[in-house]
């Protein structure tokens, strides 16, 4: 599997703080090794649109799209709770 970004992924991504960035990294390492780490939480969010959510702390999580095998990147934003 490989990641793809989007645009509007990186743009979401650069205006995370150093320490948001490099726990957003670490999720997406364990995307890559195993899409059930079981600290990603991963799940499908919107299953009409095939959008999966994955966790990247307790506050954060980013969303995602499986075409092939790469994983489309479309946001990394707050979680609303």
């Amino acid at each position: 599997m490989r990641l793809y970004p989007t645009e509007h992924f990186v743009q979401e991504y650069e205006q995370l703080s150093q320490q948001l960035q490099k726990k957003t990294d670490k999720a997406m390492r364990f995307l890559l090794q195993n899409l059930r780490h079981s600290s990603l939480k991963a799940k499908k969010y919107d299953e009409k649109r095939g959008i999966w959510q994955a966790r990247v702390n307790r506050n954060y999580r980013f969303y995602f799209l499986i075409k092939g095998n790469t994983y489309i990147l479309l946001e990394v934003k707050l979680h609303p709770k």
